[in-house]
């Protein structure tokens, strides 16, 4: 038995607190059409990809060939999820000043000599 039904997962909001905290009316990344259509439908397009629901219907298969990219999206719900996976997959910007301290590497500054070095030692 699915643990989840089409109609429980069209009443929950989907919402991404990682990627989108403030939620996606207010990222600046998706019209407000596409936000309304992501927190709408976002909790069933995510199921039915992950396996957790099976499509009952012709919009549900829809929904799951144009997420898998089979078929080009057709109605607002299915181009919002795919402009959503394209944010979240997007490569992370890099600053030219770097994120972290370099990584000094003292063993290639030392000089070794450790072939001269005599060591003597007093036997009683």
């Amino acid at each position: 038995m699915a643990k989840f039904t089409r109609d429980m997962l069209l009443k929950r909001p989907f919402v991404d607190r990682k990627h989108y905290p403030y939620g996606f009316a207010r990222s600046g990344d998706f019209s407000i059409s596409e936000s309304k259509a992501l927190t709408q439908y976002g909790s069933l397009i995510a199921a039915l990809v992950d396996g957790e629901l099976g499509p009952d219907n012709d919009v549900d298969q829809g929904y799951l060939e144009s997420a898998l990219g089979h078929r080009t999206p057709q109605s607002v719900e299915e181009k919002a999820w795919l402009k959503y996976q394209s944010r979240i997959n997007r490569p992370k910007a890099a600053s030219i000043y770097g994120s972290k301290k370099a990584a000094v590497d003292d063993d290639d500054d030392d000089i070794r000599d450790d072939d001269d070095i005599e060591i003597e030692i007093d036997s009683p």
